[in-house]
């Protein structure tokens, strides 16, 4: 829950769905702006490659108080889904956001029979490793993340192992 001075608002997660793409786009650039080197390749993305990563993969899209302040993605690889993009607005950070968002995206690979989930994180973000570890991600320099930007040095590579029926 996120609390205000009086008032305590749950966060509501839902499916995105090619139609948010623009939205999702939005809430991505507004939280990666000045976080992030500007070398990513998150900035040359267009609504329309966030659609199609939808279509092929998933996402998720996390409002407080009606409002969508994150969202996250997920796309098929072998044997894995590669979270990507994981977004939350600036002034909605420090509030387990990013937890209730790969909540969701954990409890959908399991029950899809999903066995392992991947994230990679840029080298300009090395503080990320520690919040992922502490929702069981692992180092695992033994795999190429699909999605990383070849113009960027290699990012750190984490999974997270699923247990059939985990959901």
């Amino acid at each position: 829950m996120i609390s205000g001075s009086t008032v305590a608002v749950r966060p509501s997660v839902r499916a995105a769905v090619p139609e948010d793409a623009a939205l999702i786009l939005q809430i991505t650039l507004e939280a990666w702006q000045g976080k992030v080197h500007q070398s990513s390749s998150v900035f040359r993305e267009t609504a329309n490659d966030v659609a199609q990563q939808l279509a092929e993969g998933g996402g998720y899209v996390l409002s407080v108080a009606g409002a969508p302040v994150g969202s996250v993605r997920f796309s098929p690889v072998p044997g894995a889904w590669e979270v990507r993009r994981m977004a939350v607005l600036p002034e909605h950070r420090g509030q387990g956001l990013g937890l209730v968002m790969m909540t969701c995206v954990i409890a959908e690979a399991a029950r899809r029979g999903v066995s392992e989930l991947r994230l990679a994180v840029r080298h300009d973000q090395p503080r990320l490793i520690e919040f992922y570890a502490g929702m069981g991600f692992a180092l695992a320099p033994e795999i190429e993340y699909a999605h990383a930007n070849p113009a960027s040095p290699p990012p750190t590579v984490m999974r997270l192992g699923l247990a059939p029926g985990s959901a």
